[in-house]
């Protein structure tokens, strides 16, 4: 391995000060406000605080509204994470079995993530709105009755929906470069050897990319539990009845909306917490079962 050697020694720390910056500025900072503010209770004019320890913890883990915002997060995570990276997956596969035209598909099937959450939010209320939605006028003439407005469940696969639409792209290209990463000669000497489409895939495609399956599977957990706030928020707004309330939507509904800044600080503290442990998760049991060529 070739050693790297910069022409001056401070020359290293230059390029690496405006990331270091950012981090600071924008992540480790706002962290540690939160969690400065987690043990403080203030008015909601912000004019006054008082420090009352681990109450906040106290009131939100005890309170049903927030277990019952544990339990959809849940669940909208884990269906959000298999429908986008399960679709990537068959996409990126049908996108490397085409012979013509392989990279305008490509790009077209990249092109949604560039779509910001809230706009995608916004296309998909539009096409599922039961007063004018195109998608909603076809399952109604299917015999559905479809009103996202006032049934739980319907609400929740249209944000669910939306939410993986989303992040198919993103999978699809890590997907598809861990495809082209696969030597082709293994695959065709196990067609000469009469296995079939699928036991090829089973027995040595996803193999192969159980890392890439591992990355975007933390990528995505991250992704569900933080950046589709923007789809929440433009869709259902928690609702009907909070059966779509995930926790980063309840920790800014309660700072922003009921202005409890203390408890939506404990919130955003908790899920920070959730995430991390989960990630640590992820990385300690599930990367073992990885094998990395």
């Amino acid at each position: 391995m070739q050693k790297v050697t910069f022409p001056h020694q401070l020359l290293p720390y230059v390029l690496l000060a405006p990331q270091v910056l950012l981090t600071l500025v924008f992540f480790i900072w706002p962290a540690g406000q939160a969690v400065y503010q987690s043990f403080l209770r203030e008015d909601p004019f912000g004019l006054q605080s008082t420090f009352v320890g681990l109450a906040n913890y106290s009131q939100v883990l005890s309170d049903p509204n927030y277990l019952h915002s544990v339990r959809v997060t849940m669940v909208f995570n884990l269906l959000t994470a298999v429908i986008a990276m399960g679709l990537a997956l068959l996409l990126a596969l049908a996108a490397e079995r085409v012979v013509r035209g392989k990279r305008i598909y490509r790009t077209l099937l990249i092109w949604p993530y560039a779509v910001a959450p809230a706009v995608a939010g916004m296309l998909w209320l539009f096409m599922f709105n039961p007063a004018m939605g195109s998608l909603a006028y076809l399952l109604r003439s299917c015999g559905v009755a479809w009103d996202p407005l006032l049934n739980a469940n319907q609400a929740m696969a249209m944000v669910v929906a939306a939410a993986a639409w989303k992040q198919v792209s993103y999978n699809f290209l890590f997907f598809v470069a861990g495809l082209q990463a696969i030597p082709q000669a293994l695959l065709e000497a196990a067609a000469i050897d009469g296995a079939s489409g699928a036991r090829r895939f089973w027995t040595m495609v996803f193999p192969l990319l159980a890392p890439t399956t591992f990355f975007l599977l933390v990528i995505n957990t991250v992704y569900a539990f933080f950046d589709t706030f923007g789809i929440i928020y433009t869709v259902t707004g928690g609702g009907p009845a909070k059966a779509t309330e995930t926790l980063v939507y309840k920790a800014f509904s309660d700072g922003f909306v009921h202005l409890n800044l203390g408890s939506s600080a404990a919130q955003s503290v908790i899920l920070m917490a959730v995430v991390i442990a989960l990630t640590i998760l992820q990385f300690r049991y599930i990367d073992r079962r990885v094998h990395y060529a």
